[in-house]
């Protein structure tokens, strides 16, 4: 009996699958087909199951897929005009046209009378003759500019000219294709070659527009080129050449690590090798440039970039870490040998005010990539080993570079560089060389202890023995490099109890002494931007104090001119500015304690944190907008814009943070979309922490709750916003996170078909629904608001006309709720649907015996938009179907209609009346009205 059932599971599987696609519930049934191909062991059965999934990957926009299924079901059974047909159509959309040409012939042989075949094969045939005339167009103007680059007698503005149009020509993929079939690779290494910064730019974005997403082209280019090429054309001195060369190699490892991912077929495809051979290369060479000497200071920041970007796995689901691993054996020394290096000290690789900073956010990646404990130990020796070799080595360079190294780990995998700092003697020559009378050693000294103090295993030591240390610094010295940087220690351990207003390391009134002087420093362009940097660092730690909160946010110089520097070339400065913008807008998360467990703490005399009184909403408020005078937001917009491993995800974090505290008032909002917060959000959605995209989604929702989206966002950068705020939509979003992610939603989706098959595509429907059934009155409403808008599209509407479902049931009983909202939205949402699908009126009285109770309480209403929606329902059920206007007419409905269409005003109300009282004349059920009566 077993057996059997099992026999036949496939089968229903199938019919199931068959219904929900007819109803128009596409995923649904993609869902069933699937799951009978794992069941089914018939071929003939598993053939018809590739066609029917194919058919839905076609609807799903997922051609690849449609084309691989359909390719399935034709080699069980060649002759399946069905599959065939499905398949022409994938290929279309892939634009491999001669192939999609070829099936489609053949359908049309098969079934020479089908329409749809001819008209498929008429349109692929025209589109075959357009590629081919543009291909030959293509081909003269890439000879032409190559004849011109190749021309020593060429004039300069010429050869630049047609170097540019290159560029352009390599954006379109004919353009492309030509370039690289008429022997244009060869030609670009000459250009990299010719030492002038236009050509050599235009060839590197040229390459950029061959290699976009083009696996085979991109494995050719790199065997051609070389890798030691580009890496050393990354690696020269000007800046804009260097950032060219870093996108170019960016979007090669995007090429060949997407073409690794994905399901290849056909036959061009199918003969490709494993590009893990190039990737490899690629790295190595990436690795070759950390401690190299020629290569320039920027250039090394983007190799160092672009092992950030590419090493670590992109989620930890993915098994494989081998890169990882690889980079770790082959160049973790390498890496040290950049984050040891003093350069007032010692010789070295050439580095930028970035580059320490850079190689603790590529350490901590690496480290936070490890799986497991033995990986992790083998990444702490080595560390150990390299450390204590310089360490142990006599004269005091050694030392410095020890100690400039440990300093970078304590930024970066800080578990890592806190056990380097128990190597025996380490933070006595910390100690020792702070009090050192060269100002370049006492500088090493002082940041390695800063860094050690914000440890929690070493704090407790620097505060018992570094406190006076950094004071005697702070007043002593007459070095203002010194002096900052002992403040800052100072501010560290001054800021030990967080925002716990009772929990204060120092003397009333010492930290806004500190801060005071932090912001003296910050305003002094005279000083370094190093210098006013930490100035900066000071405030991340100090602002956890509203009374210093409350002194910046009066003190404008001293904002913009953190702003400044946030906008400035120093990308160290982003995350101490992210941080002190966090604390000054209070966006950090607060756990509010449960009364009893304060009440019980309190008995029990334990420690119980106190809010500050100047960190009520009222005075974070003031702040915000002081915040916003002072240019907050242009600032916010650039740290977004800028390409550094120092904007990690923990800093994306602060700044979606930081936005959605500023729009947190609806009257700021568009303030901050004038200046570019929108468009600023949209990043930090796809790149951040999990918590600093939901805060980055839930600031897109308030902005398109109450803005115009279209011109909050305009062009293609709407249908951007509609993936965050279906991400909303879950469980582990708060109840206003997902009312203000709905009534965004209900915003777009009234705006254009378009967007909302974009909102249906990213699977909100089914969410949507989900959430008319949420207990809260504000979030049910919103969903029943936002299923209002959607109805205006057809696949929508098919979910309702699909029989074995009570979605009209829920729709008719809300209509009779209290909640006006809620019966607002779900009687726009019944006379919609009944105007677009009129065979649903007919079933309206059998989703409850109440229906017509509900519909004459709409009639009825206070309300004008609810009396609207119950004339427009009850026309178009008159409308749809005579028995169910007799039905009407002979209810109370009747005298209801007559009253309201004999209003002294005219209005919608009163003219549908009117029009549902002229049915029911037209249909005989009533008279004409002779005088004031009306007989049935």
């Amino acid at each position: 009996m077993s057996i059997n059932g099992r026999e036949k599971e496939p089968g229903i599987l199938k019919e199931e699958g068959n219904t929900l696609f007819k109803a128009g519930d596409v995923q649904g049934a993609l869902c069933c087909y699937t799951k009978a191909l794992k069941l089914s062991s018939n071929q003939s059965e598993s053939a018809i199951l590739h066609r029917n999934r194919s058919a839905c990957y076609l609807k799903l926009e997922d051609y690849t897929k449609a084309e691989a299924d359909a390719s399935k079901a034709l080699d069980a059974d060649p002759g399946d005009v069905k599959a065939r047909f499905r398949r022409a159509q994938s290929l279309q959309k892939l634009g491999r046209l001669n192939e999609a040409f070829m099936d489609a012939q053949r359908c049309a042989q098969l079934e020479p009378t089908n329409k749809a075949f001819q008209e498929l094969l008429r349109q692929l045939g025209a589109q075959i003759q357009e590629k081919s005339v543009q291909l030959s167009s293509t081909d003269a103007r890439v000879q032409q500019m190559f004849s011109l680059l190749l021309d020593p007698l060429a004039q300069s503005v010429d050869r630049q000219k047609a170097a540019q149009n290159l560029v352009v020509l390599s954006r379109e993929e004919a353009g492309a294709e030509q370039i690289f079939r008429n022997d244009g690779v060869r030609l670009i290494q000459r250009l990299l070659g010719s030492k002038q910064e236009e050509l050599v730019l235009s060839a590197l974005r040229t390459l950029v527009g061959l290699c976009t997403g083009h696996q085979s082209r991109t494995m050719a280019i790199v065997n051609e080129l070389g890798m030691e090429q580009l890496c050393e054309v990354m690696g020269s001195g000007a800046s804009s050449v260097s950032l060219a060369a870093c996108h170019l190699l960016q979007v090669m490892f995007e090429a060949l690590t997407e073409g690794m991912k994905r399901e290849i077929r056909g036959k061009e495809e199918a003969i490709l090798p494993e590009p893990s051979r190039e990737l490899r290369s690629m790295l190595r060479q990436l690795v070759e440039m950390m401690p190299a000497s020629s290569v320039s200071g920027p250039g090394r920041d983007s190799a160092i970039n672009l092992l950030v970007k590419q090493v670590p796995r992109k989620s930890q689901k993915n098994p494989d870490n081998s890169l990882t691993l690889w980079v770790i054996d082959q160049g973790l020394k390498k890496i040290l040998e950049v984050a040891g290096t003093v350069p007032e000290v010692s010789e070295g690789p050439p580095l930028t005010d970035n580059s320490h900073m850079s190689c603790s956010v590529l350490l901590s990646k690496l480290y936070d990539d490890l799986k497991c404990d033995a990986e992790r130990e083998n990444f702490n020796k080595l560390c150990e080993e390299y450390i204590q070799l310089h360490f142990g080595r006599p004269g005091l360079e050694s030392k410095l570079r020890a100690i400039q190294t440990v300093a970078v780990l304590l930024q970066g995998p800080s578990d890592v560089g806190n056990r380097t700092l128990e190597i025996s003697g380490m933070m006595d020559a910390v100690i020792s060389l702070c009090a050192s009378e060269d100002v370049c050693h006492q500088q090493v000294a002082v940041e390695a202890l800063i860094h050690a103090a914000g440890k929690a295993k070493r704090a407790s030591f620097i505060t018992a023995n570094g406190v006076a240390l950094l004071k005697d610094l702070y007043k002593k010295s007459e070095n203002d490099r010194i002096r900052v940087r002992a403040l800052v220690g100072l501010c560290k351990l001054g800021s030990a109890g967080g925002t716990d207003f009772s929990m204060k390391q120092f003397a009333e009134g010492s930290t806004l002494k500190l801060a005071k002087q932090c912001r003296k420093w910050l305003c002094n362009e005279s000083l370094p931007p190093a210098s006013r940097r930490w100035a900066i660092e000071g405030l991340a730690y100090l602002t956890f104090d509203a009374d210093v909160k409350e002194d910046l946010a009066e003190d404008r110089n001293a904002l913009q001119a953190m702003f400044q520097l946030a906008k400035s070339e120093d990308k160290t400065v982003l995350f101490a500015v992210a941080s002190t913008l966090v604390n000054c807008t209070n966006s950090y998360d607060v756990e509010k304690p449960d009364p009893q467990m304060v009440e019980l703490a309190k008995y029990a005399k334990q420690h119980v944190p106190e809010a500050h009184p100047k960190d009520a909403p009222s005075f974070v408020e003031k702040r915000l907008m002081k915040l916003l005078e002072a240019g907050v937001v242009s600032a916010l917009v650039c740290m977004v814009k800028q390409e550094s491993p120092a904007l990690t995800e923990t800093c994306r974090e602060c700044i979606a943070r930081v936005f959605l505290a500023l729009v947190e008032r609806q009257e700021d909002r568009g303030t901050v979309v004038a200046q570019g917060g929108g468009k600023a959000l949209l990043p930090l959605v796809s790149e951040s922490t999990d918590k600093g995209k939901t805060k980055a989604a839930q600031a897109l929702a308030k902005i398109t709750i109450t803005s115009n989206p279209e011109i909050a966002f305009p062009g293609e950068r709407l249908y951007e916003v509609v993936r965050p705020l279906v991400s909303l939509l879950t469980l582990d979003c708060s109840l206003l996170q997902n009312f203000e992610a709905l009534m965004a939603l209900t915003n777009l989706a009234g705006i254009s078909e378009r967007l909302r098959q974009k909102i249906i595509k990213e699977k909100a429907v089914p969410k949507v629904e989900g959430y008319m059934f949420e207990e809260h009155d504000l979030v049910r409403a919103a969903a029943t608001e936002c299923m209002c808008n959607l109805v205006l599209s057809a696949e929508v509407q098919k979910l309702y006309v699909a029989t074995g479902n009570d979605r009209l049931k829920l729709l008719v009983l809300y209509s009779g709720e209290e909640d006006e909202r809620l019966r607002k939205a779900a009687a726009g949402t019944l006379a919609m649907l009944t105007a677009e699908q009129p065979e649903l009126c007919a079933r309206i009285p059998g989703t409850t015996s109440h229906w017509m109770e509900i519909l004459q309480a709409l009639l009825l209403s206070d309300s004008v938009e609810l009396r609207h929606r119950g004339v427009v329902v009850t026309l178009n059920m008159m409308q749809a179907n005579k028995s169910l206007a007799e039905t009407l007419m002979e209810s109370e409905v009747l005298e209801i209609l007559s009253v309201l269409a004999k209003a002294t005003e005219q209005s919608p109300v009163s003219r549908t009346a009117q029009d549902c009282l002229d049915k029911a004349m037209e249909y005989g059920i009533i008279k004409k009205p002779e005088g004031e009566g009306r007989e049935p």
